[in-house]
């Protein structure tokens, strides 16, 4: 399955965006999807996971109440509204499809990963 990520942008400190995730190739429905983000110089870090149905969701606690991750399995697309951003969600976030299915939480249970979109928090 092929992903490409938009929706990235500039916005300030309690501000939204809403990234976009989507899928072509193999049967997105199948797949469960992550966003997974990259702050310079630090490492990848998880963010947010849903199933391949949408009825389970996993979060990394420092976005719990403010991010929410949805997929409409019909349009092959997956999203992350993030609500009340602060400086530190500063980084490039990436999509990622696991054969599993599942909320996989590790960056090494998905196998197929988008290009990145670049969001910027400024205080």
């Amino acid at each position: 399955v092929q992903l490409q990520a938009f929706g990235g942008g500039l916005v300030q400190a309690g501000g939204s965006l809403k990234l976009s995730c989507a899928a072509s190739g193999r049967t997105f429905s199948r797949f469960g999807m992550g966003w997974f983000r990259q702050a310079p110089g630090k490492e990848r870090e998880f963010v947010a996971a849903i199933s391949w149905s949408g009825g389970h969701r996993n979060y990394v606690d420092s976005v719990k109440g403010r991010f929410t991750i949805s997929r409409d399995n019909a349009k092959n697309t997956g999203y992350l509204q993030m609500n009340s951003l602060k400086p530190e969600d500063t980084a490039v976030y990436y999509c990622a499809a696991s054969r599993s299915g599942w909320i996989e939480a590790a960056g090494s249970e998905y196998h197929y990963w988008g290009q990145g979109t670049k969001v910027t928090v400024s205080s």
